[in-house]
């Protein structure tokens, strides 16, 4: 009896043992998460990544999660770094929102021209409902939305004349990126969209191949495309989100303490983007105009006969996708 209750006792020691020391190993265990972002390091959203999220991160996690960004480009445009996220090549990335359309149609709800009226209502319908939708479109390609942080208003800028009605887009060779509804939101209102990549975009501005081009301020800004553009008009025809997104697969795979750090730290860096992406671009209008850019403003009744020309895009979406997320997303305004 005496020599069955050594063994067992014994046996508990020894998966004690294994467990603390499987525990252990967990522990040691480093965790290198590589985030692409197609921007500049002035931008708020590498500045957020760098400031924010990597530091809190790091420290908080005691150093087992590493957080490596790579600003630029250097791995690739939003596409491409999507795509990597999806076939497991990149862990994260911080991406325009506009850039996740073609893997479901019914996300162009997101790009509809003049579909939000405020930035905070923006914030509202993506914090309480849009995001969470969009990561059940987003599952079968193993993306996760982390949360949609804000590039903001897009605008045009051009170097013809300052545009205040459709008739000045009228035969105007305007950059669009390569998404079916921007191209078409361009020709209703009668200017001639040509896709143009995004690193493409400065050497084609200045050797004319194209004449005007559309993009937050803080894009237009920390790009130095006012380099090459004379007019800014600032028509905010399309509220732009900058999802932080990750691998789902990756995500999961994270030991659940680490997950519940930076869950938390999310938090905090959604606010945190959303808020110097605002300081950012009230201040870079001054930076524009002290660069020499001429820049004009849109009364409400101007860009009302923007938004009337815009409609079909509703109607197609709504034929395709039906009306109810556009209910839901125009009555939280």
């Amino acid at each position: 009896m005496k020599n069955v209750l050594r063994n067992a006792l014994l046996a508990v020691a020894a998966l004690a043992a294994m467990g603390l020391a499987s525990l252990r190993a967990e522990a040691a265990e480093e965790y290198i998460i590589r985030v692409a972002f197609i921007g500049a390091e002035s931008h708020g959203s590498y500045i957020t990544l760098n400031e924010k999220f990597k530091k809190d991160v790091e420290e908080r996690t005691g150093g087992r999660v590493k957080i490596e960004i790579y600003p630029n480009a250097q791995l690739g445009s939003d596409r491409q770094a999507i795509e990597g996220i999806s076939i497991g090549t990149i862990e994260m990335a911080v991406v325009g929102g506009s850039s996740l359309l073609t893997l479901d149609d019914r996300m162009t709800i997101m790009d509809l021209p003049f579909i939000f009226k405020t930035r905070e209502a923006a914030h509202k319908a993506y914090d309480e409902f849009l995001t969470d939708e969009f990561n059940k479109y987003l599952e079968p390609h193993d993306i996760l939305i982390l949360f949609s942080g804000e590039l903001g208003y897009r605008h045009i800028t051009n170097n013809k004349a300052p545009i205040k009605a459709p008739s000045d887009l009228k035969g105007l060779k305007i950059r669009t990126m390569e998404n079916p509804l921007h191209v078409e939101t361009f020709r209703l209102l009668g200017a001639s969209p040509t896709p143009v990549a995004f690193s493409e975009l400065y050497t084609a501005l200045q050797q004319g191949t194209v004449d005007a081009q559309e993009n937050p301020i803080g894009v237009i800004v920390t790009s130095r495309l006012f380099e090459v553009q004379k007019y800014t008009s600032l028509t905010g025809h399309i509220y732009t989100t900058a999802p932080f997104i990750i691998s789902k697969s990756y995500w999961e795979k994270l030991p659940e303490d680490i997950r519940k750090t930076i869950s938390d730290i999310l938090a905090e860096t959604k606010t945190y983007q959303r808020d110097i992406i605002e300081k950012q671009n009230s201040e870079f209008i001054g930076e524009l105009e002290k660069a020499g850019v001429i820049i004009n403003d849109l009364s409400p009744e101007e860009k009302q006969v923007f938004i009337d020309l815009c409609k079909p895009v509703y109607d197609s979406f709504i034929d395709k996708h039906g009306d109810e997320l556009i209910k839901r997303t125009i009555a939280i305004q």
